[in-house]
């Protein structure tokens, strides 16, 4: 037997993947800890062993001013969030090593302060990369960026007396829950490891399903962090299913603020099942959405609100498998011709068939356990 400590920040998408592998690091018989802000952490988790690590409501994802974008969204990424959350973290991680005694640290990409602990203290650390992006090396034409995110590392490892490499990339193993046929080829460390998704069992949520009434089912859905900014491009998706009797339109509305006759509207979803009855889904690119909707050979119509979604939309894009849409400029006309599109052209479907094929084939959570358990065996401790 084994201990993982699994280091995570306050974000569903980044909490959902380590969820599926501490449940089959247990069912190997493996000790697992987790460690992060509180109180999400343990709501996200739903574990028997959390250590807190910072406070979550300092970090809440709602909090970030709307409306960012580009240059803008990246410095309020590193320097409001990414940054003082590893600094806000550090000491529980700290605690939580000194009492768990993990012979790995399993630290999310965004988590810096399980590698900077870990480093500390010489424990084998492994990155858990829940979205492809800084695999795909965003800032490599940005050279002027790309210092300026190195000199915030530079700093925060200084804070920390810590002398070790990228935080974001363990130099043993980088967990990427996908695979090279939806990122396409990468230029990343070469301690990646492809597994494809893990994707956890979500908590019960009643659904009326005989709601359901047999047309192909198109379903929109922004997540959960997304609602008030998410309204106007929700009644936009209301407003195009409406027009298509020939599907039946699905629109989760977080704030139950929407009203349609023609369209069926709820404020949460079972989205796992609900996506495996669908025909298509439009979604903003979140990273567990789209493994959902590709995992089920599905064709996705993306809209990227910030962060990894744009460049997740130019992947699904560039994979054949969907379409993009602008998110804050796109009408009702232009989600109704993008929809007919991937519903209606072959090569959509096609595209994410070999996607859902490849995830297939990377092993999943099983793939994740054997290589956290060859790392211990190879004796990098």
């Amino acid at each position: 037997m084994s201990r993982f400590l699994l280091v995570v920040p306050p974000l569903t998408g980044h909490v959902a993947p380590l969820r599926a592998v501490a449940a089959e690091l247990l069912r190997r018989g493996h000790d697992v800890a987790w460690c992060g802000p509180e109180p999400t952490t343990s709501e996200l988790t739903r574990a028997g062993r959390v250590y807190a690590a910072g406070d979550a409501l300092e970090f809440a994802v709602e909090r970030r001013p709307e409306g960012l974008r580009g240059f803008a969204a990246l410095k309020f990424l590193w320097e409001r969030y990414l940054v003082p959350l590893a600094d806000a973290m550090v000491p529980g991680v700290e605690k939580a090593v000194d009492d768990f005694r993990p012979d790995v640290v399993l630290a999310d990409q965004q988590a810096f302060a399980g590698a900077l602990v870990a480093s500390r203290r010489a424990v084998p650390w492994v990155t858990s990369a829940s979205t492809s992006t800084e695999l795909a090396d965003p800032l490599g034409a940005l050279p002027k960026i790309a210092a300026w995110v190195d000199g915030l590392q530079d700093d925060l490892r200084a804070r920390h007396h810590v002398s070790c490499g990228d935080l974001r990339f363990s130099p043993e193993l980088v967990l990427a829950f996908t695979t090279v046929t939806l990122t396409g080829p990468i230029t990343g460390p070469s301690a990646v490891r492809f597994v494809g998704p893990a994707l956890a069992p979500a908590p019960p949520i009643g659904f009326s399903w005989d709601r359901l009434d047999g047309r192909p089912l198109v379903l929109a859905t922004l997540g959960t962090a997304n609602a008030a900014l998410g309204r106007r491009f929700l009644s936009e998706c209301v407003d195009a299913l409406a027009g298509m009797p020939e599907v039946q339109g699905l629109v989760v509305d977080p704030t139950g603020e929407l009203l349609s006759d023609e369209v069926l509207l709820a404020k949460r979803i079972p989205q796992a099942e609900v996506v495996r009855q669908a025909a298509a889904v439009i979604c903003h690119g979140g990273h567990n959405t789209v493994s959902e909707t590709l995992a089920s050979g599905l064709p996705l119509v993306i809209a990227p609100i910030r962060d990894d979604q744009s460049m997740l939309a130019q992947q699904v894009e560039a994979a054949g498998a969907g379409l993009r849409l602008r998110f804050d400029r796109v009408k009702a006309p232009d989600i109704r011709r993008t929809v007919t599109e991937v519903l209606t052209e072959p090569a959509y479907a096609a595209a994410a068939a070999r996607v859902r094929a490849s995830f297939a084939a990377a092993g999943g959570v099983e793939a994740a356990a054997d290589h956290l358990e060859s790392l211990l065996q190879a004796g990098v401790r």
